[in-house]
């Protein structure tokens, strides 16, 4: 086996891990209530933004079901700086470096580790309702997998990769809904693109002002950002993008038959994890009374999905708490 890195903690370092994931933006402090990080409220940036580019063209529109459920608006305009495809496949390229990585160090889950089962069961009641929200996921070659490791922490990359931390299932102990909210959550970056996002708009940063009228066409200057797959794991998502994915989650979650009030459970839970020593996950994100209030507001809309939605065949536990969750 290769050597192993160690973090401080003991626990293995993953050098392939992206830093990007859940709970991870670039927002800086938490919001306080009622800010302009609620999507339920007034129109957001990029929702003013795709208005005005909208006679651009080439911008997909809401899924017509959608409309009973969460309205988070059209796709940014900054998607089209950068090839779709290429993103996925980079997305996939790290992702297999990451599992080839995690198995050497011994911390990939086996297939029959009972989590994995778990995750996987989920999954396969989320997966096959992404293809409205994004016509490429129909396509992806759609992975879960599980890390050994105590970061509280999971991530879907371009193109369908996921990956849960045990710690985020042993920590905070979360049954099978609050499960579903946070792979709802991951599933909803990876469908609304908002890794190309990010690559995208830092590509219009980078090209200056003289090429704007070149990118507002859809000019073909996705090649201009160049190192993408390196991109991928540097990218934090802005609070805009997590809250957009807290209400996407929320509905994927709700038609798959989980209950979308676990997301404020799992942001309670969230919220007494941080007492002390706020991990990164809560200092980085939009603050949990602001998510929270933001979910309550938004559970109207898909309080009658879940009512109708097939429920699981099967319940899960989380894995036994550590000693020193106890």
């Amino acid at each position: 086996m290769d050597e192993v890195d160690f973090r401080a903690d003991g626990q293995p370092s993953l050098t392939g891990a992206p830093t990007h994931g859940f709970g991870h933006c670039t927002c800086g402090a938490p919001a306080a209530s009622g800010s302009t990080a609620s999507l339920a409220g007034r129109p957001t940036s990029r929702r003013l933004f795709t208005r005005l580019l909208g006679a651009a063209g080439g911008l997909a529109l809401v899924p017509a079901w959608a409309r009973e459920g969460v309205d988070v608006g059209k796709e940014s305009w900054a998607t089209r700086l950068v090839s779709a495809e290429q993103v996925e496949t980079a997305g996939q390229q790290q992702y297999a470096a990451m599992m080839k990585e995690a198995q050497q160090k011994r911390v990939l889950a086996p297939t029959n580790d009972p989590q994995v089962q778990r995750l996987r069961f989920i999954a396969q009641r989320i997966i096959p309702l992404t293809g409205t929200w994004n016509r490429r996921a129909d396509q992806w070659r759609w992975e879960v997998n599980l890390l050994m490791t105590a970061e509280v922490n999971a991530f879907c990359m371009p193109g369908g990769k996921i990956a849960f931390y045990d710690g985020i299932l042993r920590k905070l102990q979360l049954n099978d809904d609050e499960v579903a909210m946070v792979m709802g959550h991951e599933i909803a970056h990876a469908l609304r693109e908002h890794a190309r996002e990010r690559m995208g708009k830092s590509a219009a940063t980078n090209i200056g002002a003289d090429l704007l009228s070149s990118v507002l066409g859809f000019g073909d200057v996705g090649r201009t950002f160049m190192g993408i797959g390196g991109q991928l794991l540097k990218l934090r998502f802005s609070r805009e993008d997590e809250s957009e994915a807290d209400l996407v989650g929320m509905e994927l979650a709700a038609r798959a038959g989980y209950n979308p009030e676990a997301g404020i459970s799992l942001w309670q839970k969230m919220a007494k994890a941080s007492e002390g020593a706020p991990p990164q996950f809560i200092s980085t994100h939009p603050s949990g009374p602001t998510r929270i209030e933001d979910m309550r507001r938004n559970l109207p809309k898909v309080a009658g999905l879940y009512q109708r939605a097939d429920k699981p065949s099967q319940r899960f536990s989380p894995p036994a708490a550590s000693a020193q969750n106890r």
